[in-house]
């Protein structure tokens, strides 16, 4: 049985979403950690709290699951990956922005790493693409339907956004139907 969208609409819902952000928050810190541990040249302490940070994050999956936060139809499900690969590009684009500003400021070890973490997004994007294009059902693009993109992040919403409820957010960043830009 699916624990899918199980609290979505019941009492639990807030206590699930708050429990869903703190559990992705742990896994920030966690991850934190273990590079503090790193730079004190500890690195069995820092291996245990990367283990920690992925349970928190494997928690958090657990209870956006059980909220029902991202979709589960199949074509919307389709959606949100594509969209994931267009976020995942974007991120590389930024990221690298970002990398090139810390290295002008004389950051050049944080402008490594974040490089790095760079080309992680660009992998990111080809995957999510590669799992798009080899398993998702083929749909007949139509061309009058419009897509609005997420000016935060990338992520492509395909069709009438004012359909969309007032308070709704890109479902990758988290940011209000604002920041769309048409076309």
């Amino acid at each position: 049985m699916s624990i899918y969208g199980q609290t979505k609409g019941t009492e639990f819902e807030k206590q699930i979403a708050q429990l869903a952000t703190g559990e992705a928050m742990g896994g920030m810190i966690y991850y934190s950690m273990a590079r503090i541990a790193q730079d004190f040249g500890l690195e069995e302490v820092a291996k245990e709290f990367i283990g920690l940070g992925n349970q928190e994050v494997n928690h958090a999956g657990f209870y956006a699951t059980l909220n029902g936060k991202y979709p589960k139809n199949e074509k919307e499900f389709w959606q949100l990956v594509k969209g994931l690969s267009k976020a995942e590009y974007k991120g590389e684009t930024n990221i690298n922005k970002l990398a090139e500003a810390l290295r002008n400021k004389g950051l050049s070890e944080a402008a490594d790493s974040v490089e790095y973490f760079a080309l992680q997004e660009k992998h990111h994007g080809i995957k999510t693409e590669d799992i798009y294009n080899k398993y998702a059902p083929k749909i007949e693009d139509n061309p009058n339907k419009p897509i609005y993109t997420c000016s935060v992040c990338g992520f492509e919403y395909e069709g009438e956004l004012d359909s969309e409820p007032d308070d709704y957010k890109c479902p990758i960043c988290g940011c209000g139907k604002g920041v769309f830009k048409k076309g």
